[in-house]
């Protein structure tokens, strides 16, 4: 008898680029990727709405082109906005997601990583419900490492950045308060796969 084991394999966690293990919500924005892209960069992001807001239905209800614009007056300076990420982290490390990861999510905006520009082409977004610059939960973290884990087995994953290193100075998150140490040793990932601004003193 084989002994029982509580990973599943590879192909039974991604079923046409959506994941076994994650909420699907499919949003209407979205497009194909080109053919020659080649998925190998994750683009960590923060997001709530309204700002500092948690635990609400605001993000996915923007995913969807359902929010209402008149909720909240922070809502005004975002209307009609049609964006999308294939993945949020919610605080408490519940896991959603929109965008199947064979096609190209609305979440980098103008953009370039090594070497090459329009980031939604090639990449895949993850949003973390948080505030830009502020600190994310260990639960955040628990359900972002197992996904880039298995990200890995689903796309030729080889880099990982944040929005503020794709698009420096137009955009700032995940921020200060996001720990890239935690996430380099929780993948394991060498520190070629991360931003060199990231890296800790020892490389580790």
């Amino acid at each position: 008898m084989k002994p029982r084991t509580n990973e599943a394999p590879p192909q039974a966690l991604w079923q046409d680029g959506w994941y076994r293990f994650a909420r699907h919500e499919p949003s209407p924005n979205f497009g194909p990727r080109p053919a020659h892209a080649r998925t190998d960069l994750i683009v960590v992001h923060s997001i709530s709405l309204p700002p500092g807001v948690y635990g609400g239905d605001a993000v996915m209800a923007l995913f969807g082109n359902r929010l209402d614009w008149d909720a909240h007056p922070y809502y005004e300076g975002i209307r009609g906005l049609k964006v999308s990420s294939h993945f949020y982290v919610r605080r408490d490390g519940a896991l959603w997601q929109f965008v199947s990861t064979r096609d190209r999510a609305w979440h980098a905006g103008a953009s370039r990583w090594r070497g090459l520009d329009n980031c939604n082409d090639d990449s895949v977004g993850i949003e973390l419900e948080g505030l830009e610059g502020g600190a994310f939960e260990p639960a955040q973290y628990e359900t972002l490492i197992s996904l880039c884990a298995a990200l890995a087995q689903d796309c030729p994953i080889r880099f990982v950045a944040g929005h503020e290193h794709i698009a420096p100075g137009r955009k700032h998150d995940p921020g200060a308060g996001f720990d890239w140490t935690v996430l380099q040793r929780g993948t394991g990932w060498s520190a070629a796969f991360f931003p060199p601004a990231t890296h800790t003193p020892d490389g580790a």
